[in-house]
């Protein structure tokens, strides 16, 4: 009898153990409000509407890992977007468009995955050094369209190494596949492309306050990705050739630095982007942006940011935004907060709304159609995460 009680405890403890080994964790965040925004639509009025994923997209989901000893670890995530307001997938109405992916990682040397994935743009630079990840400005902070991928750029059948943290600095490559026979990198002159490729490189090194990071991203084809990675009809293009306004390549490269010194934190951050055309026209994008935000208390957070967006080629038209942010934390998981953003657009075109429908972006997220260069949003809203 005693053999089989200690038999069984003997069991039951390695199956503890083995049961300790793995994990399974469930996450999400829920972000809603009230925005005004001015300019909005015919005549020049004003919008007040319910919205949600400003200071971050609402959403859920699992990730885990199981030990498989020697350091050495399966991973997967799998993550779901979705509007709160209507209870409406996000991300074109993928289940997991936010992020799907598997694979190992190992101690000391980093970690390899496979599936849907953000690029380094999003990583390094979006996630750290632009207003939109820094305060609750958001996807408000993000800059126009979000052209240069700072939010939104998750790469679809993607392989993606990520470097373990060697004294401070990480690195990786990533690359999507297009899935399309014969063509490796998407379809090299077509306007009915039928797959979308990408490849993405980062490195970002932090020393104690201060922190430096650089990321490349470039997808082929970007209307073709799923769900569509870049949707915009770019003016200029011949209506003869059948592919007028076709995006053919969408590339961003980027540098960022922030420096924390007692209570704030101040950041600065320059892209660069090419949208080039299959007839050949080509639209470059600059963004300059600085800010910072101070804790005034443990609770109470306020933030400041400047951009200076700029369109050549096409356009040549530029933008100026002012983003202010009061944000206060309830609890570690629940904070509330206001949110103001300022936006002056200038270019060939005779007003903001003419120039904005020119090369498809709008201000603040909103395309005004009164003719108006400037827009106002101001946003309350409450964030929960669990």
């Amino acid at each position: 009898m005693n053999k089989k009680v200690l038999a069984t405890a003997i069991l039951a403890s390695f199956a503890g153990a083995a049961h300790a080994q793995s994990s399974v964790t469930l996450y999400g965040l829920i972000d809603a409000g009230v925005t005004y925004v001015n300019h909005a639509g015919t005549g020049g009025k004003d919008l007040v509407q319910f919205g949600d994923g400003v200071a971050q997209g609402s959403r859920w989901g699992l990730r885990g890992s199981e030990d498989l000893g020697g350091g050495l670890k399966a991973i997967f995530n799998l993550e779901n977007g979705f509007n709160v307001g209507t209870g409406a997938l996000g991300q074109g109405s993928s289940e997991f468009g936010r992020q799907a992916y598997v694979g190992l990682t190992q101690d000391g040397v980093g970690s390899l995955t496979l599936g849907r994935q953000y690029s380094f743009s999003t990583d390094y630079l979006g996630g750290s050094y632009a207003n939109g990840g820094q305060t609750v400005a958001g996807n408000y902070g993000y800059h126009i369209n979000d052209i240069d991928q700072l939010t939104s750029s998750r790469i679809s059948n993607a392989v993606k190494f990520n470097s373990a943290n060697f004294y401070g600095l990480t690195f990786g490559a990533m690359y999507g596949f297009s899935n399309s026979a014969g063509a490796f990198q998407g379809a090299p002159t077509t306007a009915s492309n039928s797959g979308s490729s990408a490849y993405s490189f980062g490195l970002n090194y932090v020393n104690g306050p201060f922190g430096i990071g650089a990321a490349y991203t470039d997808i082929r084809f970007p209307a073709s990705a799923t769900p569509a990675a870049f949707t915009t009809t770019v003016a200029g293009s011949s209506s003869t050739t059948g592919a007028a306004g076709v995006v053919k390549d969408l590339a961003t490269a980027g540098v960022g630095a922030k420096y924390s010194i007692g209570a704030a934190t101040m950041w600065a951050l320059w892209t660069h982007t090419n949208i080039e055309q299959i007839v050949g026209h080509m639209t470059t994008f600059n963004a300059y942006e600085a800010g910072a935000k101070y804790a005034f208390t443990p609770a109470l957070t306020g933030a400041l940011g400047y951009t200076y967006m700029q369109a050549k080629d096409l356009t040549n038209g530029h933008w100026n935004q002012v983003d202010a942010s009061v944000d206060y934390a309830l609890s570690k998981r629940t904070d509330v907060y206001l949110l103001g953003v300022f936006q002056d657009a200038k270019g060939k075109a005779s007003n903001g709304a003419a120039l904005q429908s020119q090369i498809g972006v709008s201000t603040s997220s909103y395309l005004p159609t009164a003719g108006a260069d400037t827009q106002l949003a101001v946003r309350v809203g409450i964030r929960h995460k669990f």
